[in-house]
């Protein structure tokens, strides 16, 4: 199988060579067409979307799968999910061929073992509610497929993101999503051009999902943890921008409820702390609903 992202480009021949802002502009300009070729995918990200988050409103775990790169970006979307839209931790796993914290050569030479993935899916008990997201540049990486495999098996929903137009992740997931991301700049350094594009069509994807699970509201992260000063303050911001109250109530609010920014908002408008958050588990945790419930 020819893969786009091993090729050689022979526009770059020389490029050890090029001055240092021409080399930096070749990269750049491999940075924007990778962005760029998340456009196409916008209707199958939407789809993938929408059928991640009927999983996960039935109480399903997110599950994140990949190798080298690829898994390390997928970890980094994942780890993100819980500070930005207060997803708990409980219901996201990473699957990364070698784990997190493996040597260097271990992290390159996982991706070749299926069995691994395999072993992890069965695991984490992956099941029918469950969502799996893989992730591999190649569309081929056996830990990567294996993946897929075994949770297709097990009445997962899989989603493979990929980067070449034959890789088998597209036929192998329930939704497919091609990144042509075009040749590396660099031969086949997929840390570049196929990393970004994987990176901004997840972080897409996960931000469509977390909003169609009423984690924003408006275009604020009503579902954010405030765990430092600085969101604190951004906490205080939101609950007064849609709460429309001075800072000083929406603070107090806050600190009553923990700093659950739904839950103050709610607050301010008249609920008890008890009793917003009643409401809120009846609506899924959507505050847009909850500022609606006439119960």
């Amino acid at each position: 199988m020819a893969l786009s992202t091993e090729e050689f480009d022979m526009r770059f021949a020389g490029l050890d060579q090029w001055s240092d802002a021409d080399f930096l502009t070749a990269l750049w300009e491999g940075q924007m067409r990778a962005v760029a070729s998340v456009g196409p995918m916008i209707e199958p990200l939407a789809r993938a979307a929408a059928g991640i988050a009927d999983r996960l409103l039935d109480g399903g775990r997110l599950i994140y799968a990949g190798a080298g790169t690829s898994g390390t970006v997928a970890w980094q979307d994942a780890k993100e999910l819980g500070g930005t839209f207060g997803w708990p931790e409980d219901r996201t796993i990473v699957l990364l061929a070698g784990g997190v914290d493996s040597a260097p050569g271990v992290f390159n030479s996982a991706e070749d073992d299926r069995d691994a993935a395999l072993f992890e899916v069965n695991r984490h008990n992956i099941g029918k509610q469950d969502v799996l997201i893989a992730v591999a540049a190649s569309g081929s990486t056996p830990f990567t497929l294996g993946a897929v495999q075994a949770a297709n098996d097990a009445g997962a929903l899989t989603i493979g993101i990929c980067n070449n137009s034959d890789g088998a992740l597209l036929s192998h997931a329930c939704h497919g999503i091609f990144l042509d991301s075009a040749p590396e700049v660099v031969a086949g350094s997929t840390r570049m051009g196929a990393g970004t594009a994987q990176k901004a069509a997840l972080n897409m994807l996960s931000t469509l999902v977390m909003n169609r699970l009423g984690r924003l509201f408006d275009n604020l992260m009503v579902g954010m943890r405030a765990e430092n000063t600085k969101l604190q303050g951004r906490a205080v911001r939101i609950v007064g921008h849609i709460a429309k109250c001075d800072a000083a109530i929406a603070q107090r609010a806050l600190e009553q409820s923990g700093f659950d920014i739904r839950c103050a908002v709610l607050m301010v408008r008249g609920q008890t702390l008890q009793k917003a958050k009643e409401i809120l588990a009846s609506v899924n945790g959507n505050l847009r609903a909850a500022l609606e419930y006439k119960g």
